[in-house]
């Protein structure tokens, strides 16, 4: 008896998991070092915040409505896109990346988004499909990541309780760690990024 291999997501999946962790710290010091290189204006910082506000307005909203693994959330942002935390997470670092102006920090980002989102999005919706008799009609009527501009109310096939915004289910989540997180970043483009642009000239 042949033994069924495992699919690409499934290998892939693997693959994302064990350089999750050094891609990430790969990327931060990319970032340090662009931030040396490139001092970020100021204007660019506050363009910056057109996108990161939002990305980190809407991973709080949806982590006020999602219930991991107990039931199949399709109200709140959740009737627009399937994915709102990771398109808030995309956001936040799109917009990051607006304030370094770097093409580097930019190429990043989008090998991140491949790399890493691609196959945890797919290997989320597979576990869905299997879990949640509703979830085929949920993706039939909202998108996965790019977001709709109405909603679609969910139906009775989808057998989910209607919702609404919790901040018991916010602050469970701890979304509050990453405004701070956005907000100590912030302050190093601004604060940090003059000495540390000062090294990079001692250096070379």
């Amino acid at each position: 008896m042949n033994e069924q291999k495992p699919d690409w997501i499934t290998r892939w999946q693997k693959v994302a998991r064990r350089i999750r962790v050094p891609l990430g710290f790969a990327s931060a010091l990319v970032y340090i070092v662009e931030l040396a290189r490139h001092q970020p204006a100021l204007k660019m910082i506050l363009w910056s915040l057109l996108l990161t506000v939002p990305g980190l307005w809407l991973r709080g909203y949806a982590a006020g409505y999602v219930k991991k693994n107990r039931e199949l959330t399709v109200t709140g942002p959740y009737a627009y896109t399937r994915n709102p935390l990771y398109l808030g997470s995309m956001l936040i670092a799109a917009g990051f990346g607006v304030a370094l102006g770097s093409w580097i920090v930019g190429m990043l980002l989008l090998t991140v988004f491949l790399v890493i989102y691609i196959p945890v999005i797919l290997s989320e919706e597979r576990f869905l499909c299997a879990t949640f008799a509703g979830f085929d009609a949920y993706c039939a009527r909202v998108p996965r990541l790019i977001p709709r501009l109405f909603p679609r109310q969910s139906t009775l096939d989808e057998k989910c309780e209607a919702g609404s915004f919790s901040f018991e289910l916010y602050r469970k989540h701890r979304e509050y760690k990453a405004a701070l997180g956005a907000l100590i970043l912030y302050l190093c483009l601004i604060f940090l990024s003059p000495y540390l642009g000062a090294l990079w000239n001692g250096w070379k």
